[in-house]
């Protein structure tokens, strides 16, 4: 068995460079000699080492969390040991964005050879049990971040021939009807203009599908930076910071000409999660997108927006604004728009009208759902009384 403290990091589809652990338990990183690409926009190419007492953030970006994780360790750890560069072993075949992690130099990446039906995702009857396979059959290959379970899997839609990648998500017994709650989120963030990914609901309300945004119509890989990994943070310490910095971050690392068209969806995305009472807003969930390091670097589409308020009455916005962490007053959102995102006050009036409606349209919506599916209905009720009370309040 190949020792897991040594990994050769791919840009796919290119051997990049050596990931290593010291015996001072330092991480190591050295790019090969005739590398090109970069594994991230915060390491660039260099002949020196970049070394950090803690696995750097760009490879922590795509380590699963909560059940995930535990569902993995579990797996590999008689085998090649349960620490991080183990997991990444694991999964680093099969991870959002462009990097990939193998034991051998020689490995050459590819698609897993699976294919599911996402007609049959979308329609089994027992969605507790379909994802129960789906975690036994692909939690070593998801290299995918939070702690919601999910897992990357590659499904045909009907009448096609070419496969294209999902990420599926399930809920636990602390969050009923999360998948039901995210849809009807995401519904509200594309009717108020945010680009999202094309995401679907199961007819049962087990599950929540989203197709990749990473990945190209032609199948090419993207690279994908959270901001956790573009402001050198672990993933431990996504909920440090403040939406200024993200703001700032933005302006670092988003190129010029798709500038305007972030900020504006920054900062739709917060209002957004002011109407519908998203407490999960932490640096993982805004990220960018690029198809080479060197050059343009746009922001990610809107992703994992739900009505945390739901489950934790008192739920706060996770990244402080203006030094508060509380569902703000308009005029302090307005003035952070205005300073720190460079939008007039007709944009951000604008923006706010263009919410405010979607997240209505959207509420109008719910009732429907509940009488086809009385089992959401304290959780559906909860999310239109939590709603209203927000953007009339507002």
């Amino acid at each position: 068995m190949s020792d897991p403290r040594f990994l050769h990091v791919w840009v796919d589809p290119t051997a990049v460079g050596l990931l290593a652990q010291t015996e001072q338990r330092k991480y190591v990183f050295s790019y090969k000699q005739n590398a090109v690409e970069a594994v991230s926009l915060t390491m660039p190419v260099r002949l020196e080492s970049w070394v950090s007492s803690e696995l750097h953030p760009i490879f922590q970006m795509n380590l699963p969390e909560g059940a995930l994780l535990e569902s993995i360790r579990r797996a590999i750890a008689k085998i090649i040991g349960d620490d991080d560069l183990s997991v990444l072993l694991a999964t680093g075949g099969n991870q959002i964005g462009r990097n990939r992690f193998f034991a051998e130099a020689e490995t050459t990446p590819g698609e897993q050879g699976d294919v599911e039906s996402l007609e049959s995702l979308l329609t089994y009857p027992d969605t507790r049990e379909l994802f129960h396979e789906l975690i036994q059959r692909y939690a070593l290959r998801s290299g995918v971040s939070g702690v919601q379970p999910k897992v990357l899997l590659e499904a045909n839609e009907r009448g096609m021939l070419t496969s294209t990648g999902y990420i599926v998500k399930s809920w636990g017994e602390d969050y009923p009807q999360l998948a039901a709650n995210e849809y009807f989120c995401m519904s509200a963030a594309r009717a108020a203009g945010l680009p999202v990914p094309e995401f679907h609901l199961a007819e049962n309300g087990g599950l929540f599908i989203m197709k990749r945004f990473d990945k190209t119509a032609d199948g090419k890989t993207l690279g994908f930076e959270d901001m956790c990994s573009l402001q050198a943070l672990g993933t431990a310490q996504k909920y440090r910071g403040s939406y200024e910095r993200v703001a700032k971050s933005l302006k670092s690392f988003v190129s010029g000409v798709h500038l305007p068209a972030a900020r504006r969806q920054f900062f739709a995305t917060l209002i957004l999660s002011a109407f519908v009472r998203n407490g999960d807003a932490h640096l993982k969930n805004f990220g960018v997108l690029y198809a080479d390091a060197r050059g343009s670097v746009a922001m990610a589409p809107t992703y994992d927006i739900v009505t945390t308020t739901a489950y934790l009455k008192h739920d706060v916005p996770a990244l402080t604004l203006a030094g508060t962490k509380k569902w703000w007053p308009r005029k302090m959102l307005e003035s952070f728009a205005i300073s720190h995102l460079s939008l007039t006050l007709a944009e951000v009036r604008e923006i706010i009208e263009q919410s405010a409606d979607a997240v209505m349209a959207t509420r109008s919506m719910i009732p429907g759902y509940i009488a086809e599916h009385p089992e959401f209905r304290d959780v559906g009720e909860s999310m239109m009384r939590i709603w209203e009370k927000a953007v009339l309040g507002f």
